[in-house]
Parts: structure tokens; sequence; C-alpha cells
């Protein structure tokens, strides 16, 4: 896989661009327009909270025990979730004033205008590309975990990894999920889009997040159209935000080509860009020797 500097512009020239963003499909589209390109973006996911939550009642009681020492916050939409479901028994002052007497993490920057809104500053802050890694590191060198309860607020799917690598340091872990990723309630826009996928009639397929890989190939699959998709990604750029999306995507039989320097959706854009602004150069340069020797010469990297 090659893992691209998006420092430079290149345009996207025309070039069909294959997206599954949901909640981000408008800024995903316009990103693809911007460079040149041609957006065809199908959701892929919703997000459904889960509002009959007993480890959130319970990871509630803890907090006014003093039973949790550190809370992990992977993703604003979590912050909004706990602060929803909670609403009924703790108002978000109380809320506020539980979770001020622990250590706040929080996974990369969306939970924190979330936590702002409660009058909360997270004392530590994972670094990108924000994977369980970079968590793990993170408290190791700021906040370390042995012998201390901690609380993992999840993110559409249970933490294994973080979970495994607390529990191997010493901590009490309580897993509290939060919402979870469901296919969309209209399906039509993303089986026509898996459907254009295995066709191979895109010049290039962007993933933002791992539950969209779950979702398009359990779609292809229910459309009997696994093969040809893992086919057809065989033969255009397969370009993924970042290392837990390209974990997916190898998980799949569908590794990718592209990765940005920077995990966030502006930046894949870019370093698909970039990648085409490349390949228009590289024609260009062969162009002149595939006329006199009166040959083609494939310009695929």
């Amino acid at each position: 896989m090659r893992r691209v500097s998006t420092r430079r512009r290149r345009g996207l020239a025309g070039a069909t661009v294959l997206a599954f963003a949901s909640r981000r499909a408008s800024e995903m589209e316009g990103l693809i327009r911007r460079h040149g390109g041609m957006p065809v973006v199908a959701p892929s996911m919703r997000e459904v909270t889960l509002s009959e939550n007993h480890a959130v009642r319970g990871f509630l009681r803890r907090l006014e025990r003093r039973q949790t020492e550190v809370v992990v916050f992977l993703t604003g939409v979590g912050v909004r979730s706990l602060v929803a479901i909670s609403s009924e028994t703790h108002p978000p002052q109380r809320l506020a004033e539980l979770l001020e007497a622990t250590t706040l993490v929080v996974r990369g920057p969306k939970p924190v205008p979330e936590l702002r809104k409660l009058g909360l500053v997270p004392q530590v802050r994972v670094p990108e590309p924000n994977t369980w890694r970079e968590v793990l590191a993170s408290l190791d060198a700021e906040a370390p975990v042995s012998g201390r309860r901690v609380a993992v607020l999840e993110h559409g799917a249970h933490s294994d990894e973080l979970v495994a690598g607390l529990e191997a340091r010493g901590a009490e872990v309580f897993s509290v999920p939060l919402y979870r990723w469901a296919l969309p309630e209209d399906q039509e826009p993303l089986r026509r889009a898996v459907e254009r996928l295995a066709s191979g009639s895109v010049d290039a397929v962007l993933f933002t997040a791992s539950a969209q890989v779950d979702h398009v190939m359990r779609v292809a699959e229910e459309l009997q159209l696994r093969d040809a998709v893992l086919d057809a990604g065989r033969g255009m750029p397969v370009a993924s935000v970042g290392p837990v999306c390209s974990a997916a995507l190898r998980r799949h039989g569908l590794p990718p080509d592209l990765e940005p320097d920077h995990p966030k959706m502006g930046h894949l854009v870019l370093a698909v860009a970039d990648h085409f602004g490349r390949e228009k150069r590289l024609e260009r340069r062969l162009q002149p020797v595939a006329s006199v020797h009166g040959s083609s010469i494939s310009s695929k990297e």
C-alpha cells in the first residue's frame, strides 16, 4: 500500500470516485467535485442509539460510587449518545460533575467539543492515527492504568484489542456500548453502488470507516457479487482513510492501495487526487514513446 503525502494538490480530472460516507455524504461529494472528480456517494451505515442500555446504567452507578477512575471516549457521537441516554436520570450538569472526578481520555479531536459543551477538558488526547495502539501508548505515557478501573465508551463495535491491551496492563475494564452501526433504512442506493463497484464502472473507491467496509461486503454477499467486487478492486485504486479502515479492507480480501498521511476525509480525497495527478503526468511522459514504437504502454503503478 502506498502511504501518500497530501501536501501537493492534484486534480481528479473527471475521474468517477465512489464513496460510502453517510453522515458526511454531502461534504464528501463537495470534496470530490472540488478536485475535479465526479462523485458517486452512497450512504452505507447509520448510528442507532441503544436507548435501553444496561451498560450505561451500570456505568453511571460506578461513577456515583467512585468506582471508575479513567474514562476513554472513542468518538464524539459516543459523548452525545451518553448525554442523551443518561439525561432521564442524570442531567448534563450532574453527568459532568461525575465525569470531572475521573481522568478523561479522548481518541482524536471529535470528542473534545462535545465534552466542552459539558464544561469538561480531557487530560489525555490521543494523537493520530488514533488507533487502539495510540490509545494505549498515550495512557502508558500520561496516565498508566495498572490497578485502575477504566471505562471504555465504545464506537459502534466492541474494541477487542483496546480492552485486551488495557487488561494486559493490569486495568479493570468496563465496556460501555452506546450505539451500534446498522445498514441504512433505505438500502437501494447502497445496492446500486455495490453493483456499480462490481461492474468496474468507477475509477476509484474510497472508504472512511471500517463499518463501511463491513456493510459494503455484506451487501455484496447478499447480491452474490463478492468475487466481482474483489476483482474490480484489483483494477482500480482502493483508498482507506487510516489504519483501522485498512485493516478491515485486508480482512475482507480488498487490500488498500492508498492511505493518506493524516486520517481525515479531506486528506483522503487529496491522496486520490494526487494519485490521478501522477498517473496523468506519467501518461504524458510515456505517450511519445508509445507513438514511436507503435505500442501501448500501461501507466498502472
